[in-house]
């Protein structure tokens, strides 16, 4: 019984491993590094959010042709 349960123990293990790995390296969010200049392409629309890590308020802008957005850093005075 004691190995029954270890190896159920090891495949829930890796099953969660799996599950963070794909999280970070599948994840779109985490593979864009936006940076500060708007790409060709993308029209800005009126959706503004404010991220929760560093309070920054951002405009969204979006591409019609691939359904991608990116997030570009407002000023404070906008």
């Amino acid at each position: 019984m004691h190995k029954i349960f270890s190896i159920y123990a090891l495949v829930e293990a890796g099953i969660l491993i799996f599950a963070v790995i794909s999280l970070i390296f599948w994840d779109k969010r985490y593979r864009k590094n936006h940076g500060s200049n708007i790409p060709n392409g993308f029209k800005r629309t009126e959706e503004v959010t404010i991220d929760p890590n560093t309070n920054k308020k951002l405009r969204v802008y979006y591409n019609p042709t691939t359904g991608e957005r990116f997030y570009h850093e407002e000023d404070n005075g906008i």
